[in-house]
């Protein structure tokens, strides 16, 4: 990295510091009296957090974390299904994928099962996502997957209520390890809902409902006693036994489980809650138990421990059998209280809209590089892809393709300067067919994509144009042609042509609003066509040693149908350059073309004294006159109202404010609090 990079990364942290400085001018609980199963200790029987909004994280605890965790498919592609066959498809691939599943799908023939492999994550789109009449089936010696935030419905046999004739579960595992299932509903299957079988380890199930049903959830069918299990925040409503039946379990941790509405059916044996059978090890803790018969149970070879624990209209048998284990030695967790229990996981178990809408890809945790994050993302991509960078640089040129909608890059230092995307590329340097690199060649990230979003980081193109004679110093660090583009407390760095905001075509408009960002430059920095907003951010002119001619900050090209090019507003435009030896921008005419009326205003937004007393220039024999080149209200050392600088009348300006040049025909407004 070049030093002025360093210099400036610092310099725009105290610049953003003092900017925000300057801009700063559940349901209730049941009635009636409810017992503790235990002796109230010191917190009492129900001790554990406050309720929350959100008890739930998007990833795995408990064992499900440990040994290596779970990540599913971190690390591969990102693919949306809405059919039996691309599910199928993806699910059972030997290369790691994260798939998204969108909609209702509907297997054939009923009952189907659709085998999942290692290393998968499935997720439903919000909370319609749903596989109806089929199952998904983990084979053994499958390792690593997760499964959240769908429905499976309806493979229930009629007539045969106890699933003797078909063995039709939900989900069904035999000897896997690291699955996380959750946020799941399983409901009116033809045998078990959810079957974790035989050896299967480092298991987790949490916030899933189980409803509907008969044999809601078992563990076991094997001699052996190795499985590690934890259960948390699960709601069984309307199901009769396994609520779970845990059998031969090394540690099966349950928390912060809601059963309640038990069926009804007179069976004075086989209705009953949570069952520790076997030799397993069981411990209970803060749950909550309504209307149900046998709440807790344990063989008498089996150990199982309940604490904290909250019984309504319950009867039968409450078990307390040897030691069991201190879950608290294998991981740490956070027990919510139980009175909070019925609230929360009622509020919180099941589907959600807000799952599966925002898929996290991490560099390079999971992906080495971000041009490798990005390619995971699909062409024709619906959902949004968020690309957490953690703090770093990534020297590298990165590629947001046309088809790759709704990406994200965010990086996750506590500054936008502890994380750095940067490359050196000139546009006058030689591609290997002997052409230059021109703008997309130069630029260090180019976004053809829609609504594409940034916050938190930086970009540079730190190519050093004072070390080398070139013809054709041009150095981007971004470049955009998509619409609906996003930048949020981010920084350019660079010196010529640091920033463009362009649009596929001429007559083509797109939209870009950057705030709460910085960026520097010299000769035409800030260029493009596209439509762009810069709010609330510093614009910093860098001197290039001259007394006269240090560089210009815009050079626009907007479409003469477009109303609106660049606006730059409550922001703050500083300069190390000697005064008068700024300007604020020429009319760019890509190729000549005289249908490119550049639009440029400044508003409200301070001026150093590095700006001329006659901001406005000619280029390239287009005169400046002819051009959109206006102020209103601007500020500081280097404002002036003369004849030389157009100023907007209060009515002109009122037309011209930052939701007018956003919102184009489908009323983008991401200035606005509901938008952010």
């Amino acid at each position: 990295m070049h030093l002025r990079t360093q210099r400036t990364r610092a310099r725009a942290r105290t610049l953003a510091t003092a900017l925000a400085l300057a801009t700063a001018f559940l349901l209730p609980s049941a009635p009636g009296a409810a017992t503790a199963a235990t002796p109230a200790t010191a917190d009492g029987p129900s001790a554990g957090r406050p309720a929350a909004d959100r008890t739930w994280t998007d990833t795995p605890h408990g064992f499900a974390s440990l040994a290596g965790g779970t990540t599913g498919g971190r690390g591969g592609r990102v693919v949306t299904v809405s059919t039996q066959a691309d599910l199928a498809r993806y699910a059972g691939a030997s290369e790691p994928y994260i798939i998204r599943v969108a909609g209702s799908l509907a297997v054939e023939p009923f009952g189907h099962d659709i085998d999942v492999t290692s290393n998968k994550t499935i997720v439903g789109v919000g909370d319609t996502a749903e596989i109806v009449h089929g199952e998904l089936h983990l084979n053994p010696g499958t390792s690593n997957v997760i499964i959240r935030n769908l429905t499976i419905r309806d493979s229930y046999v009629e007539g045969d209520w106890d699933g003797k004739t078909t063995d039709f579960d939900a989900i069904q595992m035999d000897s896997v390890d690291h699955v996380w299932i959750d946020h799941n509903r399983l409901t009116h299957m033809g045998d078990g809902l959810l079957d974790i079988r035989k050896d299967s380890e480092y298991i987790t199930v949490s916030y899933n409902r189980f409803d509907q049903h008969n044999k809601a959830f078992g563990i076991g069918w094997t001699e052996n006693v190795k499985t590690q299990i934890t259960i948390d925040h699960n709601w069984f409503s309307g199901t009769k036994q396994r609520n779970p039946s845990v059998d031969n379990c090394a540690y099966a941790h349950l928390y912060n489980n809601y059963l309640s509405a038990q069926v009804a059916d007179g069976d004075p044996l086989w209705t009953y809650g949570n069952w520790a059978r076997g030799a397993t090890k069981m411990v209970i803790e803060n749950s909550y138990y309504r209307d149900v018969q046998h709440p807790y149970q344990a063989d008498a070879t089996a150990e199982l421990v309940q604490r904290g624990s909250i019984l309504k209209n319950t009867r039968g048998r409450t078990d307390a059998r040897g030691t069991a284990f201190e879950p608290r030695d294998f991981y740490p967790y956070t027990l919510d209280r139980a009175a909070d229990v019925p609230a929360l996981v009622t509020r919180h178990a099941g589907p959600r809209k807000d799952i599966g809408t925002d898929t996290v890809l991490r560099v390079p945790a999971d992906y080495p590089t971000v041009q490798s994050a990005v390619d995971a993302v699909p062409a024709g991509n619906e959902g949004r892809v968020t690309v957490r960078l953690a703090p770093g640089t990534y020297r590298e040129h990165v590629r947001i393709g046309r088809n790759q909608r709704y990406v994200s890059l965010v990086g996750t230092g506590r500054d936008r300067a502890d994380t750095l995307i940067v490359f050196d590329t000139p546009s006058g340097e030689l591609k290997p067919d002997g052409t230059t690199q021109g703008s997309w060649g130069s630029a260090t990230v180019v976004v053809e994509g829609n609504d594409f979003t940034a916050r938190n980081l930086t970009f540079s193109n730190d190519f050093d144009e004072a070390a080398v004679e070139l013809n054709g110093e041009q150095a981007l660090a971004v470049k955009t042609t998509g619409d609906r583009l996003t930048f949020t407390d981010t920084a350019f760095l660079g010196n010529q042509d640091t920033l463009m905001t362009d649009t596929p075509v001429l007559t083509q408009k797109a939209r870009v609003y950057l705030t709460d960002s910085y960026i520097e430059g010299d000769v035409d920095f800030i260029y493009g066509r596209a439509t762009t907003v810069i709010e609330n951010s510093v614009i910093k002119a860098l001197s290039r040693g001259s007394d006269t001619n240090n560089g210009y900050i815009t050079a626009a090209s907007t479409w003469k149908d477009n109303p609106y090019g660049f606006l730059i507003t409550r922001s703050r435009i500083i300069s190390d350059a000697p005064a008068d030896s700024f300007h604020l921008g020429r009319p760019w005419h890509p190729s000549g073309n005289p249908d490119a009326i550049g639009q440029v205003l400044i508003r409200e937004t301070l001026l150093p004294a590095a700006v001329r007393a006659s901001p406005w220039t000619d280029m390239s024999g287009f005169p400046w006159r002819e051009a959109r080149f206006a102020e209103y209200r601007t500020y500081g050392p280097g404002a002036a109202v003369t004849a030389d600088r157009p100023q907007l009348t209060p009515a002109e300006a009122a037309r011209h404010e930052v939701g007018d040049y956003l919102a184009g025909e489908d009323g983008w407004a991401p200035h606005t609090p509901t938008h952010r």
